[in-house]
């Protein structure tokens, strides 16, 4: 096994001080353009690794930000991480990212690796089933900052970063409402998780607005909305007597594998049916007709998140001050819920075959 090269190996080959090297290598202003560059010349041909332990241990940091998401495997949480990335390698972070597979054992076993990796601060959007957040309060015991995101904790020390789920879900209800529709069914994750929760206040409050009556058997909601979901999520719709002509769905996946079963046992979309979804995820302009769905602006999530997080970690806010951030979402309109644009084209259609026959 070959020596672990050192900067006083470095100083003997180039006959220079121990001191120039180190300054040299941490790019100190000190040190003049063309030693440095005999320096980083050495040091590469020798082999030579900067010793992270010995600094971290020196500044009391490891320069790496934890990551908990509840599934790896998600647009949405793709597009948060990308944003985190972008802004943690631009401020010298490292991201540790792991996966709670959506349960809070695996949630806690992965927090409390990422404490003893001794990361600088934390990110985390909540598992399906968490109730109890105590995994997370060693590090506020030892001033790590944690900030929840998307699926987030009611913590008082914790900074969550949402968008306004409810008011997202009441503009989508309403859309239905002004496209006609009066039955309007609602596929949900777990009431348990805030974001649900929200949306189903948002579709309430926008059936109540309208005078329609909120129905108790239009909610289905389950702990996943996936593919499967969404396809059973339609047998119980095609079962429902009188048949919902809305559908708002917390999910695009979820809501793509809805209007498939749906247009299988011969339904027409937005005809019989109109479906919105939400996240606006790639699969939106896949699916036929394109998805109507809330854009969820992810990428800038993740942006924000570690931007919050780093001035946390370096003193520039304080976590009482602002405990949940407010991003801005949109309602994107496309084909899958515009039925008054449907029924006119329909319309003109007719006319232009009976001039056709005429």
């Amino acid at each position: 096994m070959s020596k672990e090269i050192t900067i006083y190996d470095i100083a003997k080959e180039l006959d220079v001080s121990p001191t120039t090297v180190s300054r040299a290598l941490n790019d100190h202003p000190a040190v003049n353009k063309n030693t440095k560059q005999r320096i980083f010349d050495a040091a590469s041909s020798m082999g030579y690794r900067s010793n992270l332990f010995a600094s971290n241990l020196r500044s009391k940091r490891t320069n790496t930000i934890g990551v908990i998401v509840p599934m790896l495997n998600s647009h949405f949480q793709s597009s948060v991480i990308a944003g985190m990335e972008k802004v943690a390698n631009q401020e010298g972070y490292n991201l540790i990212i792991s996966q709670s597979l959506g349960a809070a054992e695996k949630e806690i076993a992965n927090a409390k690796t990422m404490f003893n990796s001794r990361v600088d601060g934390l990110l985390v959007s909540l598992a399906h089933n968490t109730g109890d957040t105590s995994h997370f309060d060693p590090f506020f015991q030892k001033g790590v900052p944690v900030i929840f995101y998307d699926r987030i904790a009611e913590h008082q020390q914790g900074i969550g970063i949402v968008i306004d789920n409810m008011q997202a879900a009441y503009k989508a209800t309403t859309h239905l409402i002004e496209q006609g529709c009066t039955r309007i069914a609602h596929i949900s994750g777990s009431p348990k998780i805030n974001v649900y929760a929200e949306r189903l206040k948002g579709y309430k409050y926008a059936l109540i607005d309208h005078n329609l009556p909120f129905d108790e058997s239009y909610v289905l909601a389950g702990s996943k909305l996936n593919e499967e979901a969404g396809i059973e999520a339609a047998r119980q719709i095609l079962r429902m007597d009188p048949m919902p002509d809305g559908i708002f769905v917390s999910n695009d996946t979820c809501a793509a594998s809805c209007i498939k079963a749906l247009k299988q046992a011969g339904k027409s979309v937005p005809e019989d049916i109109a479906v919105v979804g939400f996240n606006n995820d790639s699969i939106c302009g896949i699916v036929e007709p394109s998805l109507s769905t809330v854009d969820y602006p992810g990428y800038e999530m993740g942006e924000v998140a570690v931007r919050s997080l780093l001035n946390l970690i370096n003193g520039v806010s304080d976590a009482h001050i602002t405990n949940t951030i407010t991003l801005r979402s949109e309602l994107i309109v496309r084909e899958s819920s515009t039925r008054k644009a449907f029924a006119a084209r329909s319309a003109a259609d007719a006319e232009t075959q009976k001039k056709v026959l005429y």
